[in-house]
């Protein structure tokens, strides 16, 4: 529990830097953001395929199908979906949305995977998710009084970047739960091989994607500096980091975590990337937080450590 626990951190961590990439590169196109991460992902992931080849060949064709799948909604679509998000909402309030994924992935996994991880009572279970959810309810409050209080305030756009936060949701949960059947199928096989694999199927994704971008923009008179943009250096330099640190060893420890640990639990533990997401999004901003979201930054964290003092039971066997 300790050290699945360990891993979801350093995972939260990770993650939440690749929401203020969005910010720092505000000019720069959504799409070609989630191209160009899981590009710089893929290319990492092609020297450390060559070091692990004789694992990656014990791979099936079905094996390969299903990191495709995960590479496309996991990856490139989930991003695509956020970077858009963050930058017609700003960063806090996409960061908040994505933060009901504890929430959703739990109630989620609860209803589909009993039978395999055992059941988390409901009743336990709730004061955990209340909590969880009040704290996002906090967090959120102050973000919109923050908006309330900005005269130039877009509320349309905002508005859009709160239903493209919804798709984000939605494509992130769909993909632990996936990726844990496969890690719960194949329990002899390494997290870090399963996280270079889906590396490897999402280079030629992300190439296609980076490719088709600069063929569109080409046809479309040339509009956007292509292939790095206006600032290539920092363009460039966050791809890289994004793509070794949020993408490859992000995915690297979630996998360990996901080996360790019930889903229903693991899906909680998201809140990591949450509360690293809100801190670098203040941090980058240059104000600090208020009581509201103190507070329910603090509902956040007692939501996950009651979460991780309940024990799955076992499922009742289904009816012959």
């Amino acid at each position: 529990m300790i050290t699945g626990t360990t891993f979801a951190l350093a995972a939260g961590l990770t993650w939440g830097l690749v929401f203020i990439a969005p910010l720092l590169l505000a000019e720069y196109p959504p799409a070609l953001l989630s191209f160009a991460r899981y590009l710089a992902f893929g290319l990492i992931a092609l020297p450390l395929a060559a070091l692990d080849r004789r694992r990656l060949a014990q791979l099936t064709r079905a094996d390969w199908r299903e990191a495709l799948k995960l590479a496309l909604v996991g990856n490139l679509v989930y991003y695509l979906f956020l970077a858009s998000a963050i930058q017609h909402a700003g960063g806090p309030l996409p960061t908040m949305i994505i933060g009901t994924l504890p929430v959703v992935i739990a109630v989620s996994s609860n209803l589909r995977d009993a039978q395999r991880d055992g059941r988390l009572p409901w009743r336990r279970l709730a004061p955990s998710l209340a909590l969880i959810g009040a704290g996002i309810a906090l967090v959120n409050q102050a973000e919109l009084a923050h908006l309330r209080a900005d005269p130039a305030a877009d509320l349309g756009r905002y508005a859009l970047g709160a239903l493209l936060a919804v798709g984000a949701v939605a494509c992130w949960t769909w993909y632990p739960l996936r990726n844990a059947d496969w890690l719960r199928a194949h329990p002899d096989r390494s997290p870090a091989v399963w996280a270079t694999a889906q590396g490897v199927a999402t280079l030629p994704l992300a190439a296609l994607g980076f490719a088709g971008f600069w063929l569109v923009d080409a046809l479309r008179g040339g509009a956007f500096a292509m292939p790095f943009g206006p600032r290539p250096a920092l363009f460039v330099g966050l791809m890289l980091a994004l793509g070794l640190l949020a993408s490859w060893l992000g995915t690297l420890c979630w996998n360990a975590a996901s080996q360790r640990l019930p889903t229903t639990l693991a899906g909680q533990l998201i809140v990591f990337e949450t509360l690293a997401a809100l801190a670098y999004a203040l941090a980058l901003r240059g104000g600090a937080p208020d009581a509201a979201t103190l507070a329910g930054i603090a509902l956040l964290v007692g939501g996950v450590v009651i979460a991780l003092r309940v024990r799955p039971v076992a499922a009742a066997p289904n009816p012959a």
